[in-house]
């Protein structure tokens, strides 16, 4: 597990050769007195994950990295986080890979789609001990130069699409971008802002979709997200209801 110790684009960076998780590297640091601002990431992953504990597949050649902040804004708020760094994998996608920017989209809650497929996935966890700040880890995987075959929704990678970024140039724009949404975010203040931006670039809004909520599937319409970034799901029967958590799929993808 060989370790360097450098600057990103003014921000220190821990970059490994080899981790079970940069989440999980991320998490231990603070546990051990860290507290941010850092970047962790790594060539590879053995033990990657993605929400609710999926495998993430991480071989070499796509960008695995963590960013450890301290106090980032209220607890009750650290779900915006997700759309604040969507739209900053966005940003340096775009500034890294221009031509690719008009296909790029976000899939509720936490992806970023090319060309309808998802290039890259958000991980946000944190921890709180009374008494102190509330410490989030920010987890970002893209896939730079390769994809996974088999997955619940299909994937893609920037080369595929005709994107040469390599990982470590990708996480410099991205150290970049993220803290420029980080201050339009402004602890949640200005989640409205953050909120907008998303939408505009939204994938299935108005359009048939499902979602698993982790107790079941509902289908609808996508019609948006309320101010708390909750999806907003116009059901049959008339009804809306708004869903804080779940996995969404267009009506035409029924992998499993």
């Amino acid at each position: 597990m060989n370790r360097e110790a450098t600057d990103l684009a003014g921000v220190r960076h821990l970059a490994y050769d080899t981790l079970g998780s940069t989440n999980a590297e991320a998490l231990a640091l603070a546990r051990a007195g860290e507290r941010g601002s850092l970047w962790v990431s790594a060539q590879r992953q053995t033990a990657g994950r993605g929400r609710r504990g999926r495998a993430w597949v991480s071989e070499p050649g796509n960008l695995y990295a963590s960013l450890l902040l301290n106090d980032p804004g209220p607890a009750e708020r650290a779900a915006e986080l997700s759309f604040v760094t969507a739209l900053s994998v966005r940003d340096a996608i775009a500034q890294e890979a221009p031509a690719l920017t008009p296909r790029l989209a976000f899939k509720w809650p936490n992806d970023v789609l090319l060309a309808g497929d998802k290039v890259a996935g958000i991980l946000i966890e944190g921890e709180v001990t009374r008494g102190e700040p509330a410490t989030v880890v920010v987890g970002i995987g893209v896939n730079c130069l390769s994809h996974p075959l088999e997955a619940a929704y299909p994937a893609t990678d920037l080369r595929a699409q005709g994107g040469d970024v390599a990982p470590q140039s990708l996480l410099a724009s991205l150290s970049v971008a993220l803290f420029k949404r980080l201050a339009q975010w402004n602890r949640g203040n200005g989640f409205a802002a953050i909120r907008s931006d998303w939408l505009a670039a939204a994938h299935a809004v108005g359009a048939a979709i499902r979602v698993n909520d982790g107790s079941g599937e509902l289908t609808g319409r996508f019609a948006g997200l309320d101010a708390a970034g909750r999806l907003q799901l116009d059901l049959p029967d008339g009804r809306r209801q708004e869903i804080a958590a779940g996995d969404v799929f267009p009506m035409t993808v029924l992998r499993g």
